[in-house]
C-alpha cells in the first residue's frame, strides 16, 4: 500500500497570516468609525437638547408677556371700578342720610371694601407676575448667551462629522483594497487546493491499480496451491508419484488415461445427483429440535413462575386493600362522630350488579348494589367481582338520606371526613384543598379548622379559600393578583401568632 503525505504550499501560511492581520486592521478601523459616529450622534443630541431648551424659554417668555398684559387689563378695570365707587360714595355723602340711602350707603361701602381687597390682590398678583417676567427674562438672556456656544459646538460637530466621513471613505477604500487582495490570495489557495485534490485522486487511482494487481496475483497463487493440493491428493489415492515426469507420456498411456476418465464420468452420471450436505443438514435439524426443546422447557418454567408471581401479587393487593379499607373505615367512623356530633357514619364494600348506587347509605331500592357479607368484608371476596365502596352518613336526629337530599354543608363535611380518613390511613406530605369549606356555616368552619390544626404536624395543608376565618387561622397567607400587564403577582405574609400556634400544636 502506497501512502502520500501532502505538503502545504510555501506561501500559504504567510498569506493566511496577512489575511488575518488585514481583517484585524479592518475590524479596528470599523470600531473607530463606529466610535466617531456615536460621538457625533451624542453631540447632535446635545445641540438638539439646547435648541429644545431655548424653544421652551421662548414659550415661557411669551406666556409671561401674555399674563402681564392680562394683569394690566385687570388693573385698569379695577382702577375704573375704584373711581366709580369713589364717585358713588361722594354722591351718597352729598345726599341726605336717611332711610334707604343709609342702607344703600352701607352696601356701597361694603362693595367698596370688597373692590379694594380685589385691587390689593391684583396688585400682589401683578407684582408676582412682574417678578416672574424678570426671572424669565434673565433665563432668556442666559439662553441667548448660550446660543453662540451651541452654534460653535454645532459647527465643530459638523466639521468633525465631515472629517469622520472622509476618514471612513478612506478606510472603506483601504478595506476594499485589502478585500481584493484577500480574494486574490483565496483564489490562489483554492487553485492550490484543487491541484492537491487532483494529485490525491491520481495517487488513489494508482494505489487501487496496485491493490487490484496484488489481489489478482494472490488469487493466481491460491489457484495454483489448490491445484497442487488436489494433484497430490489424486496421486496419493492412485499410488502415483507427484514428481513431474522427465518426459511426456506415450500416446497410448495418455489415451488409456483419457478413456478411464470418460468411463468414470459416465459412471458418476449414472449414479445421479447426490446431496453431499444431507448429513450436515440432519445434524443441524437435530440441534435445532434440541434447542427448541430447551426453549420450551424454559418457557414452561417461566410460565409457572409468572403464575406464582400473579398469585402473590393478587394476594398482596387484596391484603393491602383490606388493611387500607379497614383503617379508612375506622377513621371515617371516628371523624363522622367528630364532624357530626351525635351522628354516625361508616364505609362498607358493596357488589355492584346494576350500575352505580343512587343512595348514600340506608335501605336500597330495587336494583341497588348488594352489600357484601361481613366475612367478605373481613377478607374473603373474589377480586374478579365488581366491588365498590359505599359511604353511609347519618347526621344527628336525622334518618339516612339520599345524597341529593343532603345540604351543601353536609355534603362538604362528608367529603372532608372521607378525605381525612384516607389521609390518616395513607398519609401524604401535603394536601391542596380548593374551597372545600365554601358551603359551611361558622360552626362547621370551626370544626374544619380544628381538624386542620389537629393534623397540621403530620402534613402541610394548602387551602384555597375566600372565608375570613380560614385566612385568620392560616400560618402564612398568599395573595394572588393579576397585574395590568397580564402577569400574576404573589404576595406572601406570615400572620401574627403563627409561631405560637405551631408551638402549641407541637406541644399537643
Amino acid at each position: 500500500m502506497v501512502r502520500f503525505h501532502p505538503r502545504a504550499a510555501p506561501g500559504a501560511a504567510g498569506g493566511a497570516e496577512r489575511v488575518l492581520a488585514l481583517r484585524a486592521r479592518r475590524d479596528a478601523l470599523v470600531r473607530a468609525s463606529e466610535d466617531a459616529v456615536r460621538a457625533e450622534q451624542a453631540a447632535l443630541a446635545a445641540v438638539e437638547a439646547a435648541g429644545a431648551t431655548a424653544s421652551a424659554a421662548d414659550a415661557t417668555r411669551d406666556d409671561a408677556e401674555r399674563a402681564a398684559r392680562e394683569a394690566q387689563r385687570a388693573h385698569a378695570a379695577a382702577q375704573e371700578a375704584e373711581r366709580r365707587a369713589a364717585w358713588l360714595i361722594d354722591e351718597r355723602r352729598r345726599a341726605p342720610e336717611a332711610g334707604e340711602a343709609a342702607v344703600r350707603r352701607a352696601q356701597v361701602e361694603g362693595e367698596l371694601a370688597a373692590e379694594r381687597r380685589g385691587a390689593e390682590r391684583q396688585r400682589s398678583e401683578r407684582a408676582e407676575r412682574a417678578a416672574r417676567i424678570d426671572r424669565l427674562g434673565r433665563a432668556l438672556e442666559r439662553d441667548r448667551a448660550l446660543a453662540p456656544a451651541a452654534e460653535a459646538l454645532a459647527g465643530a460637530l459638523a466639521s468633525t462629522l465631515a472629517a469622520v466621513r472622509e476618514r471612513g471613505d478612506a478606510l472603506e477604500h483601504e478595506l476594499a483594497a485589502d478585500r481584493a487582495a484577500g480574494e486574490d490570495l483565496a483564489g490562489a489557495l483554492r487553485a492550490c487546493a484543487g491541484e492537491e485534490a487532483r494529485t490525491h485522486a491520481q495517487l488513489r487511482e494508482h494505489g487501487d491499480a496496485v491493490t487490484r494487481a496484488e489481489v489478482r496475483a494472490q488469487q493466481l497463487r491460491d489457484t495454483e496451491a489448490e491445484a497442487r493440493h488436489e494433484l497430490e491428493a489424486v496421486a496419493r489415492r492412485l499410488g502415483l508419484s507427484v514428481e513431474p515426469a522427465p518426459e511426456p507420456l506415450p500416446e497410448a498411456e495418455a489415451d488409456a488415461l483419457r478413456g478411464r476418465l470418460e468411463r468414470l464420468a459416465r459412471r458418476r452420471e449414472q449414479l445421479g445427483p447426490v446431496n453431499p450436505l444431507a448429513q450436515a443438514e440432519y445434524e443441524e435439524a437435530l440441534a435445532h429440535v434440541e434447542d427448541l426443546e430447551r426453549q420450551r422447557s424454559d418457557l414452561e418454567t417461566a410460565l409457572r413462575e409468572l403464575r406464582a408471581l400473579l398469585r402473590d401479587t393478587d394476594r398482596q393487593i387484596q391484603e393491602t386493600f383490606e388493611a387500607t379499607f379497614a383503617a379508612a373505615a375506622r377513621n371515617f367512623s371516628e371523624l363522622a362522630e367528630l364532624l357530626f356530633p351525635g351522628g354516625r357514619g361508616r364505609l362498607r364494600i358493596v357488589r355492584d350488579e346494576a350500575g352505580p348506587r343512587p343512595v348514600l347509605g340506608g335501605g336500597g331500592a330495587p336494583g341497588d348494589s348488594e352489600p357484601v357479607e361481613p366475612e367478605a368484608e373481613a377478607g374473603g371476596f373474589d377480586p374478579d367481582d365488581d366491588l365498590g365502596v359505599e359511604i353511609e352518613i347519618t347526621p344527628a336526629g336525622k334518618a339516612t338520606k339520599r345524597l341529593s337530599l343532603l345540604s351543601g354543608g353536609e355534603k362538604s363535611m362528608t367529603a372532608i371526613a372521607f378525605l381525612f380518613a384516607v389521609f390518616l390511613a395513607r398519609p401524604c406530605p401535603f394536601y391542596v384543598l380548593d374551597e372545600v369549606e365554601a358551603a359551611l356555616d361558622d360552626v362547621n368552619i370551626g370544626r374544619f379548622l380544628e381538624l386542620l390544626r389537629a393534623h397540621a404536624e403530620r402534613a402541610q395543608f394548602i387551602v384555597v379559600t375566600h372565608q375570613k376565618r380560614t385566612m385568620e387561622a392560616a400560618d402564612t397567607l398568599y395573595g394572588v393578583s393579576m397585574g395590568g400587564d397580564g402577569v400574576s403577582k404573589v404576595v406572601s405574609r406570615r400572620l401574627p401568632g403563627a409561631d405560637a400556634r405551631a408551638a402549641s400544636a407541637r406541644a399537643a
